[in-house]
């Protein structure tokens, strides 16, 4: 079994809720080549609902997408905001979460998951044997 390499940038978000201005925070992208269909956005304890820290993964692909165009129809949904904005909206049964990040930090933290593991080969990065093995040992 390989060492995953993990691609970590943090990036100034804009939590936006139902009052007129915004609320600064510090997230987290982070990339894993041991998953290298899913980003993740880690948010810290402080903003968020319930006080603890929280991530979400989503694809790769959909967060590429939707700094040109608005993509996603589910949990999560991406769309460009602006010239220089990106808006990441995640829903959930307790309501939905909107995210404005800039734009070209995303696009520097895609570039550099892209220097590691060139879009559309991804499959070379999955350890499906390692992968069956613990599938079938946790099946017992």
């Amino acid at each position: 079994m390989s060492t995953a390499t993990v691609i970590e940038q943090p990036v100034d978000a804009r939590i936006v809720a139902s009052a007129p201005r915004a609320e600064p925070v510090r997230a987290l992208l982070r990339y894993e080549t041991g998953d290298p269909y899913a980003v993740r956005m880690a948010f810290p304890a402080d903003a968020t609902l319930e006080g603890t820290d929280l991530a979400w993964a989503f694809a790769r692909e959909l967060l590429t997408a939707g700094l040109d165009r608005p993509a996603g129809d589910g949990d999560v949904r991406i769309r460009p905001y602006g010239y220089d904005r990106t808006v990441v909206e995640f829903h959930a049964p307790e309501g939905v979460a909107v995210v404005h990040v800039r734009t070209a930090e995303v696009r520097r933290f895609l570039d550099r998951v892209q220097g590691v593991v060139p879009s559309g080969q991804e499959s070379r990065y999955l350890d499906l044997d390692d992968d069956l093995v613990r599938l079938l040992r946790d099946a017992r």
